[in-house]
């Protein structure tokens, strides 16, 4: 089978009138947006395996062979947002951008801010310096190219990552005869139009769509050149590329392993259970919330509780990058709206409509006090609402940091609706300007464990996650390292460190890096982790039948609490005032439950 046997897959999208059958002086093959390297389940399913076929097929098809070579155009956006990224930091990209023969490449909007290395190794750009110099697209375009004409440019083509709107307005703006094509990106859809001569194209996203351009000179025409573009959907029926096939099983099997990767530590029990979180205020919502807040600096945070899953309690100990990404596995990004009081009050009153049940839209908050009667009537039930200690005003504006799904009203969260989906919420941050929650988890647990870097590998990024950690960590939120007040000792030897604990007299040794080394952080890093993860193996897969016996436990107890009529809500809250010893790595955090959100009782209805 070859990519010619999907022939439902191939659509024209622009066909030029020449009666000639000339061979094009020019070809081209275009893409934008792709996050997934593994194909999805409905049509078109897309995935990088098929998708290396269909270029294939125009690079090396025979009936190409005495025709130009191809050349592989990339609208940006790759190496973020995707659960994939938050793990390898947009690194599982660079090898299948590379298979695929990409001459250039448009810089996207969403580069994940992990750290700041060369490209080659796809790290990223963490922020912009000072005295950037902002010129629009089309004063550029007329500027600039006039210069590539007098230089003998017998086309130029605009690779763009920008919404629609954007390329059609550089189309409309620049003066005629400069541009020939604009190859767009940003959006994920798939999109032709013809604006003052110029072909403007967005051609999908996630390896489910491509274009093909074949391009031939006409010197009777403004713009030079005709165009004849097919769009290729990359549909099932086409079969998968078996080199690529093996290289995305490496990469997922790399990406497997570094789920093992230990990222942090908690210092008291996490509650993540759907009985606590989707019915009362959980130390892990209560972190979750506060974090987010100070991200973004917002006045106040709401989450829904079902952005939580994991269902179940993180005990005191070691946090894998597994449990961020299993707890929060969703892609929408963190996004902060600017809303009315009397917008908060109607998502307050939304949250806690369908109390007692174990409803997603449960709130989880941040910067927010209030007291609800769960015996009023929906939507009249909530009794009085506080927004950092003082009583909500519902004319004042509020910056709210929350979920995208939210600000597109998912869950009955009508009154957070943004404006370019009709509702009134203006976006402060938007969803593609946004990161992954896991991102922001990752992000601070790095922090934690090796703040005292960020300032040399970003001044910002240390400055900021600085100020957060001031807001966050008043009042015992987190534990310092353990030391030998503590009941540790700590072991240098050369280049290793060796943490010997009390019970069980577990040993966890690493590379010891020093905070002056002239290393490769990242690197050091990744090694570090690589070494403790090794060295808690074993551990490792005790912990997991423990899992299994865990969450047999809780399924057959609440079977058990249904059979002899316990309410699951009854169950009781983990308390934070257990805490175990921290490791040498990093800090822990300590989240509390603090009475953000109570409860009218039966006594006090009766007084």
């Amino acid at each position: 089978m070859s990519a010619e046997d999907a022939p439902d897959s191939q659509s024209v999208t622009w066909r030029n009138n020449r009666e000639d059958k000339c061979p094009p002086d020019l070809r081209l093959l275009h893409f934008n947006d792709v996050y997934h390297i593994e194909a999805g389940s409905a049509e078109p399913v897309g995935g990088a395996a098929r998708f290396q076929i269909v270029a294939n097929h125009y690079r090396l098809h025979p009936r190409y062979a005495n025709q130009p070579d191809l050349i592989t155009l990339f609208s940006g956006d790759a190496f973020n947002p995707s659960l994939e990224s938050s793990v390898t930091k947009g690194r599982h990209m660079v090898p299948i951008l590379n298979d695929l023969k990409t001459d250039a490449a448009c810089v996207g909007v969403s580069m994940p801010p992990i750290s700041s290395v060369s490209l080659k190794q796809s790290h990223t750009i963490n922020s912009l310096p000072p005295n950037l110099i902002y010129k629009s697209a089309s004063e550029t375009a007329n500027e600039l190219i006039p210069s590539l004409r007098a230089q003998g440019a017998q086309i130029v083509i605009a690779l763009t990552h920008a919404r629609e709107p954007s390329d059609i307005k550089l189309a409309e703006k620049t003066h005629p005869g400069l541009i020939d094509l604009i190859l767009g990106g940003h959006d994920h859809f798939y999109s032709h139009q013809v604006i003052n001569n110029i072909h403007v194209l967005r051609s999908g996203t996630d390896f489910k769509q491509l274009s093909y351009i074949e391009a031939r000179q006409n010197p009777n025409r403004q713009s030079g050149w005709d165009f004849d573009i097919i769009r290729r959907d990359i549909v099932r029926a086409i079969p998968e590329d078996e080199d690529t096939i093996k290289l995305v099983d490496k990469l997922t099997s790399n990406l497997k392993c570094k789920l093992e990767k230990p990222i942090g530590y908690t210092a008291v029990p996490l509650d993540g259970r759907f009985t606590t979180v989707r019915t009362r205020e959980s130390n892990l919502g209560n972190f979750i919330c506060d974090l987010k807040r100070h991200y973004y600096s917002a006045d106040c945070a709401l989450m829904a509780s079902g952005t939580i899953r994991g269902d179940q309690i993180y005990p005191p100990g070691v946090l894998l990058l597994k449990d961020v990404l299993n707890c929060f596995p969703f892609e929408d990004p963190v996004v902060v709206l600017r809303v009315k009081g009397r917008a908060i009050l109607a998502a307050l009153e939304n949250s806690v409509s369908l109390v007692p049940a174990l409803e997603g839209r449960f709130p989880q908050v941040s910067n927010i006090h209030f007291k609800y009667d769960p015996s009023m009537p929906s939507g009249s039930r909530i009794l009085w609402t506080k927004i950092n200690n003082e009583p909500l005003d519902l004319e004042r504006d509020y910056t709210m940091a929350t979920r995208g799904y939210m600000g597109r009203g998912k869950d009955g969260y009508t009154s957070l609706l943004i404006k370019s989906e009709g509702g009134t919420a203006e976006e402060v941050v938007s969803e593609e300007n946004g990161i992954l929650l896991s991102m922001v988890l990752r992000q601070y647990f790095m922090s934690l464990k090796v703040l005292g870097k960020w300032a040399r590998w970003s001044p910002s990024l240390h400055r900021h996650w600085g100020h957060v950690h001031n807001r966050l960590h008043d009042g015992g939120k987190v534990k310092e390292p353990a030391d030998f007040k503590h009941g540790t000792k700590h072991k240098r030897t050369g280049t290793e460190l060796v943490h010997d604990g009390e019970k069980g007299k577990t040993e966890v040794e690493g590379k010891f890096v020093d905070s002056d080394t002239d290393d490769e952080q990242d690197e050091d890093e990744d090694e570090n982790d690589k070494m403790l993860a090794s060295s808690m193996a074993s551990l490792r897969s005790t912990d997991d039948q423990r899992c299994r016996e865990m969450h047999l436990a809780r399924v057959y107890t609440r079977r058990w609490m249904d059979i002899v009529g316990i309410e699951r809500a009854g169950v009781g809250t983990v308390g934070a005032q257990v805490e175990w010893l921290l490791p040498h790595w990093t800090q822990g955090i300590a989240p509390r439950v603090e009475g953000r959100m109570l409860v009218q009782s039966r006594d006090e209805d009766k007084h």
